[in-house]
């Protein structure tokens, strides 16, 4: 995967423990600890968009929906 290289402001005290994550070895450098922070947030994002969409889902119709589909796949498998 390519990088590009970026600049940002940040608030001071996020730096400070930001610097203090790589001194204790937590991360090997800023940029690793920014982008694990930032894949961590559009990963957790992306959960919430989705359980926001599964709770649009009707559980009964989808039950329904998906017994009707389980009975017509047993009426094709072949006998034994």
């Amino acid at each position: 995967m390519s990088s590009t290289k970026v600049a940002i402001t940040i608030d001071q005290k996020l730096l400070n423990k930001l610097d203090y994550l790589v001194k204790t070895n937590i991360f090997s450098n800023r940029s690793k600890a920014i982008q694990e922070a930032v894949a961590d947030k559009l990963a957790n994002i992306d959960r919430s968009r989705l359980a926001r969409e599964c709770a649009k889902l009707d559980v009964a119709f989808e039950q329904e929906l998906a017994e009707e589909e389980m009975h017509f796949e047993l009426e094709s498998w072949p006998e034994y």
